[in-house]
């Protein structure tokens, strides 16, 4: 009943938010986040307990408004992602950056596999919707949600973004694999705690690091390729960075890497970060 009502809750919140033209929407969307939802939620401790184990030197105020920047920043990505045709339409005139895009046109001409790996920043939708829009499907790894009536609506939502979407588990790691044996490209978020895996760094603590996306890289030889949808200061915008490949190595080391090119961007983009996510939970969590 508790799922019910809460997808009941959020289908209301959407649909209202929907009715508003684009930039108003997202505005508003990113507002009720930052100021109901993620309180209700708890948003807010996440933020503020992950902060104090980077930054314990942090101020009060720079912490609060981190905290209303974190959650104003996700509410934006989902409703964006509900968005449709319309955020697809703005993301794919996203300005570009990086090393990485040569490599991707090689790869590209050469019919070989491309995984790219990013995490919960910004709105990493952006990469999807750019090649999309250019004939380029990026295939998707996601983690269904617990509550099964909200799942089966955003799943749909990120589909239609762009396809195929791998949910986890045996079927969708069969799927995705079989994607990237025949040369085609995914997108993988890997900023996820998981108890069990590499026990690598990450913003100057312990981060345990699934490799999979660098073992499917090595095996498959495909480009592993770090990858950014940076928001703009107006809120609305978006630049697309590919970082140039991560060199081949022990799926620890390219792993690591790109734990390190995120950082820089979290680093350099603060308030982009999920910080609700438990990137460094204690142990028994």
């Amino acid at each position: 009943m508790r799922d019910k009502l809460t997808n009941l809750f959020f289908r209301i919140l959407v649909a209202v938010a929907m009715a508003l033209p684009y930039p108003a929407r997202v505005r508003f969307f990113g507002w009720v986040v930052a100021h109901f939802v993620g309180p209700l939620a708890g948003y807010g401790a996440r933020v503020r307990a992950n902060l104090a184990l980077v930054h314990p030197e942090m101020p009060e105020a720079e912490v609060r408004r981190l905290t209303r920047a974190v959650c104003d920043n996700i509410g934006r990505t989902l409703i964006e992602t509900y968005s449709g045709a319309e955020f697809k339409a703005r993301a794919a005139k996203s300005p570009t950056s990086g090393a990485g895009f040569a490599a991707l046109e090689a790869a590209q001409r050469a019919g070989r596999p491309v995984v790219f790996v990013s995490g919960h920043f910004g709105n990493y939708d952006v990469l999807r919707s750019w090649l999309g829009a250019r004939g380029q499907p990026v295939g998707a790894l996601y983690r269904p949600f617990p509550n099964t009536h909200f799942d089966t609506h955003y799943r749909a939502a990120i589909t239609a973004i762009s396809g195929p979407i791998f949910p986890r588990g045996r079927r969708g790691l069969a799927e995705m694999l079989q994607h990237v044996r025949a040369g085609g490209m995914v997108g993988m978020l890997i900023d996820q705690h998981k108890w069990g895996a590499a026990a690598l760094k990450f913003m100057g603590h312990t981060a345990f690091t699934a490799t999979s996306a660098a073992e499917m890289a090595l095996k498959y030889d495909a480009l592993l390729l770090p990858f950014y949808g940076v928001r703009q200061p107006d809120g609305l915008s978006f630049e697309l960075v590919i970082e140039a490949p991560i060199p081949r190595g022990t799926p620890e080391a390219m792993t690591q890497a790109v734990n390190d090119s995120l950082e820089a961007q979290v680093r350099a983009h603060i308030g982009q970060w999920f910080w609700i996510t438990r990137r460094w939970p204690a142990k028994g969590d």
